[in-house]
């Protein structure tokens, strides 16, 4: 049934707030941005190594900030208000840079791994 379903509300709803961890609500905003879900494994290693998924990480030579490592922290404002402490907020902005810059998770998670950023 239709009441079985789990999946987030899509990020074009501000008014709906995604739940979960940050990995489940970074899972359920792909689709939003015309990925498949495989995308995912490429996008859990990529901010294992940038933030550890922590909303609050912290670069202590750059001062990049949140689970994408925004710089600075005060980019992700265009996401929205709360982008300092909402994890939601920070992942919907960093989707946003991925697609802008990479096209694609995998494909910024490729420059990862081979220059050590994205």
């Amino acid at each position: 049934s239709a009441a079985a379903t789990t999946a987030p509300p899509p990020a074009a709803q501000p008014a709906a707030q995604p739940q979960g961890s940050p990995q489940q609500i970074a899972e359920g905003m792909l689709g939003s941005f015309g990925w498949s879900s495989s995308q995912f494994s490429c996008l859990q290693p990529l901010w294992n190594a940038e933030s550890g998924w922590n909303v609050s990480a912290t670069n202590p030579s750059s001062g990049a900030y949140g689970i994408p490592q925004a710089l600075p922290a005060s980019k992700m404002a265009s996401a929205g208000p709360d982008y300092l402490t909402n994890p939601a907020t920070q992942i919907r902005w960093g989707l946003q840079y991925i697609q802008s810059v990479y096209g694609s998770p995998c494909s910024a998670w490729s420059h990862e791994q081979a220059y050590g950023w994205y």
